[in-house]
């Protein structure tokens, strides 16, 4: 199943989402939404309905822990609830730019690669970084909050290059203008 708006929701409520949270993962919806609608007007083929349902859906787990571990904790309420894999796979993968099998292991999670590598696993977790809140914010913004957490920020801007490419434009500048 592919949760559609409704139904994300009622997700939301039964894990015990706070307005917080569902108004982040609504900004990121919209943010997700017009990324893809663009990569698929550049002849990039997208699930547009998994990508708004990721989004969606990407911090459920939060509802469990704040850590960086909510991606695959999420994932694993999407899986007993019976969503889509696809669906899972942009919630298990959209945290940082990425977790490597390597990083996984040091974080201490189930062994895996955590790194987003399907264009509607990229769109979700680059809209995510877009935003402070329900707020769209400065790529450069998360890129000084990552150097100052000492993440990959080289695998960020690869990231970021990957979504302008999908998009054919600065998809920064795209999200921005239509904030």
């Amino acid at each position: 199943m592919i949760p559609d708006a409704q139904q994300a929701l009622a997700l939301h409520r039964k894990y015990g989402s706070n307005d917080r949270i569902v108004g982040h993962c609504q900004a990121c919806a919209r943010i997700s939404k017009l990324l893809s609608e663009r990569a698929a007007a550049q002849g990039h083929p997208v699930d547009e309905q998994a990508v708004v349902a990721g989004a969606l859906l990407h911090d459920i787990g939060r509802t469990q822990t704040q850590l960086v571990g909510h991606g695959y904790v999420g994932a694993g309420i999407l899986e007993k609830e019976g969503v889509d894999s696809v669906v899972v796979e942009i919630v298990r993968r959209h945290v940082g730019a990425g977790i490597s099998p390597e990083e996984a292991v040091a974080l201490g999670f189930p062994p895996g690669d955590y790194i987003p590598r399907t264009l509607e696993q990229k769109i979700v977790c680059f809209a995510d970084k877009l935003l402070d809140g329900d707020k769209a914010r400065p790529f450069e913004e998360e890129v000084k909050r990552f150097v100052k957490k000492g993440h990959d920020v080289q695998r960020l801007r690869r990231l970021k290059e990957d979504i302008d490419a999908a998009v054919g434009a600065d998809a920064e500048k795209l999200v921005l203008s239509s904030s």
